[in-house]
């Protein structure tokens, strides 16, 4: 399916409406019994998608989607562009639709604008701590299960950047692929071996010794796990000094701290990667008022 809806840009349409439509049925299961004895049939309602703090906006096109799948005929409105920064009491977007359709898919709505909201406020300020260095904030793996290409969408909205969007995606060689192999000169060498030659080689080190391996095997990005700030500085000189063109990225217990993802990023690495993005970002309070 082309993706010719504007509504939907940034989104997979297959993938994303399937999302939705079981998170709508999660949650109206037989039928929403308040809205069906309290709204008679037939009663349109307008009103509008309201920010209660200020934040950056993701999900539009899934909260417009929640309604339109119970009622097609429904106008959703945006009235701010995804990635925008808003202010509290900002308007978001206005709805008008039959009104048993807007009050049943109100909170499946609001629940994927504001969690995807909250997580591209996160990346936007988790990017900004570090603004004036060369590295990247980027995400992981550690997503809510399902959400995966909406919570990666939400990061880069705010502006910060993903890592692989899955195991298919690049070879990470961690501690427990090098404890199995022997050695990270072993577990490189199995990876050559086995993996085509467009997918980059990752290696987790936690220690010089392991560093000087990797770069010994010709690993192509050396990631610097759970180092404190000074073992980080001398792994980042001892990788610029024999393999200059080496990517560096930097994880484990930086979190979303805005001094400690300066000091990081101050260390020369290129990329800073965080779980914290997609695992603890708070929900972004948006409500939706009626008229």
């Amino acid at each position: 399916m082309p993706r010719s809806n504007p509504a939907l840009a940034g989104f997979d349409p297959l993938f994303d409406a399937e999302l939705v439509r079981r998170a709508l049925a999660e949650d109206i299961g037989r039928g929403d019994v308040t809205t069906e004895a309290t709204i008679p049939a037939e009663t349109t309602a307008s009103g509008r998608i309201v920010a209660r703090e200020a934040g950056v906006i993701a999900g539009l096109p899934a909260a417009a989607l929640a309604f339109r799948l119970l009622d097609s005929a429904v106008r959703f409105e945006p009235l701010v562009r995804e990635g925008a920064r808003v202010e509290v009491g900002a308007a978001l977007a206005t709805i008008t639709g039959d009104a048993r359709a807007l009050l049943t898919a109100e909170r499946t709505a609001l629940n994927f604008l504001g969690h995807l909201s909250g997580i591209a406020t996160l990346a936007f300020h988790c990017q900004a701590a570090i603004a004036g260095t060369t590295a990247r904030v980027v995400d992981t793996r550690k997503t809510t299960p399902g959400l995966r290409n909406l919570e990666k969408y939400a990061v880069r909205t705010g502006g910060a950047s993903n890592h692989r969007a899955g195991l298919d995606d690049g070879v990470l060689i961690k501690d427990n692929h090098i404890a199995a192999c022997g050695s990270i000169a072993a577990a490189i060498e199995r990876a050559r071996a086995h993996t085509p030659h467009l997918l980059k080689i990752e290696v987790e080190c936690e220690t010089q010794e392991q560093v000087r391996e990797a770069l010994d095997a010709g690993a192509d990005v050396i990631l610097l796990d759970n180092m404190p700030l000074d073992r980080m500085r001398t792994a980042v000189t001892l990788i610029r000094e024999r393999a200059p063109h080496t990517l560096i990225e930097a994880s484990g217990g930086i979190g979303a701290d805005p001094t400690k993802l300066a000091a990081v990023a101050a260390t020369g690495v290129d990329l800073i990667s965080l779980g914290a993005l997609t695992h603890s970002a708070p929900n972004l309070d948006v409500s939706l008022e009626l008229d």
